[in-house]
């Protein structure tokens, strides 16, 4: 019986990159599952849960509890930070209500990360993709610290045929975006966003893979700023790939 799973698509993804929740549904798919999309969904709540404002957080992850827990299955996000978010973030934010701690928990407890979801659920870690040249990766903050998830996109990577994996100096450093932090602390982000673009130099890597698009939004932007060659893409973007 064909598994069906809820996608959670996230609001960067929906709003500048509707290419990678294509790709995600693609390998989804090419994994033998069934791609469901729950109407209704925004955003989680993360952006103002993490500047401090929980009163303004908590009506955002409400709706969303209220929409994906009708929803029959696990819910997977292409998005490290959302699912951390859903996982952590809501038990924080609703310790001092039991009802919807209760709910929150239900809903966090069948939450996967993208790769997390593809590795350690659906047992699946060679897709038949194709990608010919050379790669790196970074692990993003959210995923590789708040879910331990770096294993997994690393092993779906090896399974990409000829592609070269090049290992990333200084992989697991944050490249500075951090959400609100990148605008409330302009100076040290463009610092971290300075030595992450300059560990992507010695890489010698024309592509960088993540698994959160707000890392890929801005490593890109550096990147473009600075008139360098190599581009940052989703993981799904390469596993999609033959």
């Amino acid at each position: 019986m064909t598994e069906t799973v809820n996608l959670f698509v996230t609001c960067i993804i929906d709003t500048l990159y509707p290419e990678i929740g294509e790709a995600v549904v693609s390998v989804m798919e090419k994994a033998g599952v069934e791609v469901a999309f729950p109407r209704g969904q925004t955003c989680c709540g993360q952006p103002a849960f993490n500047a401090g404002l929980r009163a303004q957080a908590r009506p955002m992850a409400e709706h969303t509890i209220e929409v994906f827990e009708n929803a029959d299955g696990p819910i997977v996000l292409p998005s490290g930070s959302c699912t951390a978010m859903i996982r952590h973030g809501y038990r924080e934010l609703f310790a001092d209500d039991p009802q919807w701690l209760e709910r929150a928990g239900d809903l966090a407890d069948r939450t996967y990360e993208f790769s997390e979801f593809l590795v350690d659920v659906l047992k699946v870690v060679d897709l038949g993709a194709r990608y010919n040249g050379k790669i790196t990766y970074h692990s993003s903050c959210h995923q590789l610290r708040d879910l331990g998830v770096n294993r997994q996109p690393r092993a779906l990577l090896a399974e990409v045929e000829g592609a070269e994996f090049i290992e990333l100096p200084h992989s697991d450093e944050c490249c500075g975006f951090g959400g609100v932090f990148s605008v409330e602390y302009p100076e040290i982000s463009t610092a971290m966003l300075e030595r992450k673009i300059s560990s992507i130099k010695k890489s010698r890597a024309p592509v960088v893979v993540s698994c959160d698009a707000g890392c890929l939004t801005n490593i890109n932007g550096g990147l473009h700023r600075q008139g360098k060659p190599q581009r940052v893409v989703h993981i799904a973007e390469i596993l999609d790939g033959t």
